[in-house]
């Protein structure tokens, strides 16, 4: 199969059929074979309905429900599962992505040799003050993060060569982060395509603020897992070691001062009546529990099933003698 395109929705009743209709249409006049997978996100409204009658006008059309709101990472972990193209495309169900542009996003794939491609809504219709401001923002903290030069990161429109999606996990919500994920596995040729954003027709956003929030935070566990996820000792030995050395270091210097001052006949204070000494204490006991967590950190990874799990992308048997 030529392509798939993963579409997770959550209380999208009426805009399912509008987006099916689209779909067939912007691809009536491409020769390829596709398949349209849904994944219905624990909708609370008549959203499964809408797609089971849907399901009988359209060959192409499949359908997940799940039992509950699982969240859209989720939704499109079980729809990369299900997908059999050898191209994958993502977008949204609310019809602020548009279907016109996969032809072009599968053409990027296949013939200019992409492993991913993400959407940039250059020219956004959402408010400017509660999602493009903060949206910017978030996108410029994700570029330094991640090394990646994508001006939307988190655009819903992305197309993926199959073998990437076959070997990154997507899960909480690090949905927004699957060009990183990719990266980290090891897929390296990411670019972007400027793509049209259209004004929400239906219903609401179903993301508020918090997800900036949550988004910053998944962000910089992706970027510790991909660093020191299977050598904790490094991060948490390293600033354990420096920290236990400043407090003792610096208790060791009032001491000595102490012992000097004595010798000689010096005013000194006692060495428990300085604050100094207390602050090298909390150093000394901070170090010594940052070097215990990047130990038991060790311990854990030593023990992980993931731990020598290492993808190869390619392998080269050794060839018959000549005779």
């Amino acid at each position: 199969m030529d392509l798939s395109i993963v579409i997770a929705l959550y209380n999208e009743e009426e805009s399912v059929p509008e987006l099916l209709a689209w779909i067939e249409k912007a691809l009536s006049s491409q020769k390829l074979q596709y398949e349209i997978i849904l994944i219905d996100d624990g909708s609370t409204d008549k959203s499964w309905e809408v797609i089971e009658n849907e399901s009988k006008h359209y060959e192409t059309l499949s359908a997940i429900r799940f039992s509950r709101n699982y969240g859209k990472s989720a939704a499109l972990f079980t729809g990369f599962e299900a997908a059999k193209g050898e191209v994958v495309v993502t977008m949204d169900a609310d019809l602020q992505d548009s279907p016109e542009e996969i032809p072009e996003l599968y053409e990027m794939i296949i013939n200019q040799g992409y492993d991913l491609v993400s959407g940039w809504k250059k020219r956004r219709k959402d408010n400017k003050l509660a999602k493009n401001l903060p949206s910017k923002l978030y996108n410029r903290v994700a570029r330094r993060v991640t090394g990646l030069k994508l001006h939307d990161m988190n655009c819903g429109l992305k197309a993926y060569r199959k073998e990437v999606i076959k070997n990154v996990e997507v899960y909480g919500e690090m949905h927004r982060y699957i060009p990183y994920l990719a990266k980290i596995a090891g897929f390296r040729n990411i670019g972007e395509k400027v793509v049209k954003h259209q004004a929400r027709k239906f219903g609401k956003s179903k993301f508020g603020m918090d997800r900036f929030v949550n988004g910053f935070l998944d962000l910089i566990t992706l970027w510790f897992l991909s660093k020191f996820g299977k050598r904790p000792m490094h991060f948490f030995g390293t600033f354990g070691t420096l920290t236990f050395f400043v407090g003792f270091a610096t208790a060791a210097y009032l001491v000595t001062d102490k012992l000097i001052s004595q010798a000689n006949g010096l005013k000194f204070r006692q060495v428990a009546d300085q604050p100094l000494f207390y602050i090298s204490l909390v150093a000394l006991i901070i170090g010594m529990q940052l070097f215990l967590a990047g130990f038991v950190g060790e311990l854990v990874s030593r023990n992980s099933t993931e731990r020598n799990n290492y993808k190869i992308k390619e392998r080269l048997k050794k060839g018959t003698p000549n005779e």
